[in-house]
């Protein structure tokens, strides 16, 4: 079997941060959003601290350029802030904690950086590079708007047309990616110092889009800001796109690969996804062994898979049951628990090259 047919690829150096990158706001990992101000201008930003005890963990900011506002927007910006409850938006979840912000902008805005990279906008992620694969590995991808909502799994209703709610979300999902820019370091050599490369990058950005039925009041910005629209098609340019045509750094992902959303469920408890991508990441980071088999601390996977309760029985559970996921889908041949020195237990997983190939 020829995997460059059944398979697609996704960057190297977007994969190693991806998970780090869509960061919950219960990792610990995670920091305070903040507004900060500087020569080039105003961002919301919240930072994702890297953990020195895994090299696999680089830290990671994400920030929302704040254009065009005047100083006295700033201002009414900074005063919203005061009414965000982060008790709340950890305890009974973000939209809890936004309710007392009455700006539905500034709403939206919280909520688009502390929602970031969720496991959907992550399955939009995989389709436009399985796009980018079927038009000609092209880094700008046109796609129609209701082909991805078919991809995820969402159904028409009765006069064949998708929800306002569902159509809303995934032009909001699309400009987050569009305007939430990430700032990472990637360590550089020079001579004989070590020094790093500051890279300032956002997932996509949006080109164009195309309305279908004129005359129709649509603003990209507008619509992800305040109303519940979306545009007919999109075209946009992967920003992470040098692995694939320029360095030949990517994994590969089956063809197959599940971006559909469990019906009714909650974005953050697709376990499944998560691992997906974080065992991808790590196959970036790390070494196989002997080619397939690939070790991570059950510390790092419970972190990373959002599992950060103190209930280790449930953890486990749910933990074993998205292996159980994979390993019915084929992407991992087998798994089983290594024990580590000071009680730190690892896994060891087989990983199908067929199915996840790291290149």
């Amino acid at each position: 079997m020829n995997k460059e047919d059944t398979a697609f690829p996704v960057d190297g150096q977007l994969l190693m941060i991806l998970p780090r990158a869509g960061a919950s706001i219960k990792n610990p990992d995670v920091r305070l959003p903040i507004f900060r101000a500087d020569a080039d201008g105003y961002y919301l930003e919240m930072r994702v601290a890297a953990d020195p005890k895994d090299k696999s963990e680089v830290a990671v900011t994400r920030r929302v350029s704040l254009d065009n506002i005047s100083a006295q927007e700033w201002e009414d910006l900074i005063s919203q802030y005061a009414n965000l409850d982060l008790t709340a938006c950890t305890d009974q979840g973000i939209s809890k904690g936004l309710e007392k912000i009455q700006d539905r902008r500034v709403q939206r805005l919280f909520m688009a950086l502390l929602t970031f990279l969720n496991t959907r906008q992550v399955a939009i992620v995989l389709f436009l590079y399985k796009e980018a694969r079927e038009q000609g590995n092209s880094r700008l991808v046109s796609f129609r708007s209701n082909d991805l909502l078919e991809s995820l799994g969402y159904t028409r209703g009765q006069d064949g047309s998708f929800t306002t709610r569902l159509r809303s979300q995934l032009n909001q999902d699309l400009v987050a990616l569009h305007r939430t820019e990430l700032v990472f370091a990637k360590s550089l050599k020079k001579g004989n110092t070590i020094g790093a490369k500051v890279i300032v990058k956002s997932i996509l950005r949006i080109r164009d889009y195309e309305i279908d039925n004129l005359p129709r009041d649509f603003d990209l910005a507008k619509a992800a800001d305040y109303t519940y629209e979306l545009a007919d098609a999109y075209t946009v340019a992967l920003e992470f796109f040098d692995g694939p045509e320029r360095t030949g750094d990517y994994v590969l992902f089956s063809n197959s690969v599940d971006t559909k959303q469990k019906l009714g469920s909650n974005a953050k408890h697709d376990y499944k996804m998560k691992l997906l991508v974080y065992l991808g990441s790590r196959m970036k980071w790390d070494t196989l062994i002997d080619g397939q088999y690939l070790l991570v601390s059950k510390q790092y996977l419970f972190k990373n898979l959002d599992l950060l309760g103190s209930n280790l029985s449930r953890n486990n559970q749910i933990l074993w049951r998205t292996i159980e996921e994979l390993q019915a889908e084929g992407y991992i041949l087998d798994a089983q628990e290594l024990p580590g020195k000071r009680k730190m237990t690892s896994i060891q997983f087989q990983i199908n090259p067929e199915k996840l190939h790291c290149n």
